[in-house]
């Protein structure tokens, strides 16, 4: 939310909070203790009208434009950026207008007039959002801090859906201060950092689609980016990546939400180790790392048993047709998946789980790591040398790849997986021609070095799987299989290790 001039102001931003609940915990929200004495405004109907070009020109260009009526004033906004998670800092440009329609005038010297002059073409409505909004003035440490209740409904051709939202906004004061108050709030009424604007709950309905799985997105980096700016916008991109599947998972119990959830945490495990230089100083980046895997424990289980079930016993089933065994089998597998995912389920719906969320949210935007001076070295440097270091990891632990144990082997997996991660982590910084094609070597030889690890310990997890189940040794996964695999493994590392690096 920012302040409505009769004029617009060049590039301004909106930074808040945002945070989901239930109607009825909004409800119990508004009783909360903390947001009781303060001069709140009355609660006020906001009607919003969202708008773009028949091929959606504006939404392609991650831009959306509305049209408020607030009070019987009709203020017109343009954002930029559809994306985030929790802390939401976006463009914003708002207008009073004479009408309830767009005004061209209001949208010259913003985001929106350059793809809509190309465009050349009239806007239409989209949807519309109808909100009773209350904001709540609220002191918190030193800062003053407004908390708005949203609660409400998008309303589409296509349908309709409820809105019910949490945003925490600085009047004045510090980023920390917004999360502490966030969690003195989320210990009574259980809150989730947000990953969704109200614009895209409208699109989802004008598209036809609920809360669905999603791969990690590229992570979107200024060339001249410091190595603290670089982690910082990293990290977001992992928690909003695990946040979109979570809601997935919670509405769908869908198995590859789970496996995109389970990749979100991983990723995110590994950039707290591929930035360690930066972070070391700050004792919370190894407990964070920590406590997200203690916690996080029950969703591998899970995971390897929906292989187990998808792939190996169908592969199984093939090399014994007409085994009664692999009925049984199937059967124990089935009932431990069930138990896996309550697990999975307690976990998330856990108050510990959410608080972990937004605590490390909070540590992201404002830890103690962000003021070392190892924070502001230059990131395409920084990059270059973690990559280095990574590259020459996997180099090492690699040698002799096919003499390798199982659990050395493993740690070379691990290595190959945190070089792909922060190669993928850094791709923005190295935007020339030249690097981009070698990314896509990069890319392809690394992908083929996993895919061939993956399957080896895909074999060793069924394997330790069937005997946990009470199963039999599998013969159609036997040394010849792992032998082969290995023979190809060894020639993809070769392969990597022959292409140029792309940071250099």
């Amino acid at each position: 939310m920012s302040e409505t001039d009769s004029h617009a102001v060049a590039d301004p931003r909106e930074i808040e909070l945002k945070l989901d609940c239930a109607g009825s915990d909004l409800t119990a929200l508004a009783a909360h203790p903390r947001l009781q004495g303060a001069e709140g405004a009355e609660p006020e109907l906001l009607v919003s009208t969202y708008y773009d070009t028949p091929n959606q020109d504006l939404r392609a260009a991650g831009l959306t434009l509305r049209v408020r009526n607030q009070g019987g004033r009709h203020i017109q906004t343009v954002k930029a950026g559809q994306g985030g998670v929790g802390l939401f800092d976006r463009s914003e440009w708002e207008t009073e207008i004479a009408g309830e329609t767009p005004d061209p005038a209001a949208w010259a010297d913003t985001a929106a007039e350059k793809v809509l002059r190309k465009a050349d073409a009239p806007l239409e409505r989209l949807f519309s959002t109808m909100i009773t909004r209350r904001v709540i003035p609220v002191r918190q440490g030193e800062s003053r801090l407004l908390v708005t209740l949203d609660e409400g409904r998008v309303e589409s051709p296509s349908g309709a859906s409820p809105i019910c939202e949490v945003e925490l906004e600085i009047a004045e004061g510090e980023p920390a201060d917004l999360f502490a108050l966030a969690q003195t709030l989320a210990e009574t009424v259980p809150l989730r950092l947000s990953a969704t604007a109200k614009s895209s709950r409208g699109f989802a309905l004008i598209d036809g689609t609920g809360p669905s799985v999603v791969k990690a997105e590229p992570v979107a980096l200024p060339d001249d980016a410091s190595a603290g700016e670089v982690f910082r916008r990293v990290a977001r991109t992992c928690l909003r990546h695990m946040r979109l599947n979570e809601t997935a998972f919670l509405a769908s119990h869908a198995p590859e939400a789970l496996h995109q959830m389970r990749v979100s945490l991983r990723r995110l495990r590994s950039a707290l180790s591929l930035f360690a230089p930066i972070l070391e100083s700050d004792p919370r980046a190894i407990s964070f790392g920590d406590e997200i895997k203690r916690v996080t424990e029950p969703f591998g289980h899970a995971r390897n048993l929906d292989v187990f079930l998808s792939q190996t016993l169908p592969r199984l089933a093939k090399e014994r047709p007409g085994d009664a065994d692999l009925d049984a089998l199937r059967d124990l597998a089935e009932t431990e998946r069930a138990k896996a995912y309550d697990s999975v389920l307690a976990t998330l719906e856990s108050p510990q789980w959410r608080g972990l969320i937004i605590d490390f949210a909070g540590w992201i935007e404002a830890g103690a790591w962000a003021k070392q001076e190892a924070a502001a070295e230059d990131g395409r440097a920084f990059a270059a040398q973690v990559l280095d270091r990574a590259r020459e990891r996997l180099k090492k632990r690699g040698r002799g790849l096919k003499k390798l144990d199982p659990h050395t082997r493993h740690r070379a997996r691990i290595a190959a997986k945190k070089l792909r991660y922060g190669a993928e982590f850094f791709a923005e910084l190295f935007p020339k021609k030249k690097a981009r094609r070698r990314q896509d070597k990069f890319g392809a030889a690394l992908s083929d070095l996993q895919d061939h690890l993956g399957a080896l310990n895909d074999i060793e997890t069924a394997r330790s799987m069937t005997e946990s189940l009470g199963g039999r040794p599998m013969p159609a996964l036997d040394d010849a299989s792992t032998q082969d695999l290995l023979n190809a493994a060894a020639e993809a590392r070769s392969e990597l290790l022959d292409v140029k690096p792309f940071w250099r």
